[in-house]
């Protein structure tokens, strides 16, 4: 009897072992997941694209008077002088006979004091304007400092003085060249009506500003048409930035926004602010051949020009414009992030189970989401999780 219960219990003990076995065999494996961390850092939402530097006073010198030119010994590059001579013109002889062309100078004349008068009435506006942005800034800056504004607040004002210098700076530039324009008109109007001048006599043409040769169009000896452009000259000291970005982009971009311009060739990124968003789109085939309808933002450089003052005229840019950003915010990578009906949602891991979790969502750029509630810093959660993941299921890290 009792060897057969012996018996009895030695094979009760291998059924046992056995289905133990199988049942462990043919259990749930845990599903191989990746895993992050809901953490705090810093985010950020931005708009990145490419754009070009430009000068923003320029200036397209022309031909006075119809005759022959000289060599131009000037390369695109070189510094030039207010008043400086750049080439001389010989006026063809018939030129001076003709009542036709001696009536185009005296209009031209009229013109240039016309554009002179209005360019000076416009320095005296844009010079109140830089006033009045000038004061609001001296006034906001103490309240800041003490918190009694908000940031943004301050940043408006700050780009308004800005925008408002550089609208005072290009309306000094605009008087400078209307003198230059009616100087060049009288000059003509000179050469024109005066039967007397000799074919040996040359018509200088001058430099309307200081700055630097941008592009030759006329470099050698040759014929020239009244009007026809010679050269052009710029203050490179003076950029902006022209960003194109697509129109469902810009309407986020707002004046005053902070810009951070990357991969321009220099060792440190640049600071900058937007100065205004340009209100008329154009269409431009990407290089997937795809039409888009994009819109340039203009910015301009904040950091210290001796950072900069390498960079020149139609200069390579990355500029990325700030939407948002906070020093400390509980984050996901995006990837986690999947929709539950009209909600956000996510797999959170605990006890080794994946658990659904609904989650509300704040700011979101091409890497993070901020979570405003529903997940705590340091719990676990499944990115890119596929169809097999679901509430309860069993996970384990890949």
């Amino acid at each position: 009897m009792s060897a057969n219960w012996k018996r009895q219990f030695t094979w009760i003990a291998v059924l046992v072992v056995i289905v133990v076995a199988l049942g462990y065999g043919f259990r749930p494996q845990p599903r191989l997941v990746d895993i992050a961390t809901a953490t705090r850092a810093p985010m950020q939402v931005t708009i990145e694209d490419e754009g070009k530097t430009r000068v923003i006073d320029h200036y397209i010198i022309t031909a006075q008077v119809a005759g022959t030119t000289c060599r131009i010994d000037l390369n695109v590059g070189d510094k030039v002088a207010k008043h400086q001579v750049l080439v001389n013109i010989n006026p063809l002889p018939s030129q001076a006979l003709d009542p036709r062309a001696q009536a185009q100078a005296q209009a031209k004349v009229a013109a240039a004091k016309a554009a002179l008068n209005a360019a000076q009435q416009n320095v005296g506006a844009a010079r109140a304007e830089a006033d009045l942005a000038t004061k609001e800034l001296q006034r906001l800056e103490p309240l800041a400092k003490q918190g009694h504004i908000a940031a943004d607040q301050l940043d408006q004002a700050q780009a308004y003085k800005r925008s408002s210098d550089a609208a005072l700076r290009s309306a000094l530039f605009a008087v400078d060249v209307a003198k230059y324009e009616l100087e060049a008109a009288q000059t003509a109007l000179q050469y024109t009506g005066d039967s007397s001048f000799k074919v040996s006599d040359t018509v200088p043409v001058r430099a309307p500003i200081d700055g630097k040769i941008l592009k030759l169009q006329h470099e050698c000896e040759g014929v020239v048409a009244r009007g026809e452009p010679l050269l052009e000259i710029g203050d490179t000291r003076s950029l902006e930035i022209a960003t194109d970005v697509l129109s469902a982009d810009a309407v986020q971009i707002q004046p005053g926004m902070e810009v951070v311009y990357e991969r321009w060739g220099g060792e440190q990124p640049l600071s900058g602010q937007v100065l205004r968003v340009e209100p008329v789109g154009f269409t431009k085939v990407s290089a997937l051949g795809v039409e888009e309808q994009r819109v340039l933002v203009i910015s301009g450089i904040t950091s210290d020009p001796q950072l900069w003052q390498t960079l020149g005229d139609g200069y390579r840019v990355e500029s990325k414009f700030i939407l948002w950003q906070q020093p400390d915010v509980l984050q996901v990578p995006l990837s986690a992030l999947f929709r539950s009906g009209d909600q956000w949602a996510l797999f959170v891991i605990e006890s080794g189970r994946a658990k659904k979790r609904t989650v509300t969502v704040g700011q979101r750029n091409g890497l993070s989401a901020q979570i405003l509630a529903g997940l705590a810093e340091g719990d676990r959660v499944i990115t890119h999780p596929d169809d097999s993941i679901e509430d309860g299921v069993r996970v384990k890290r890949r």
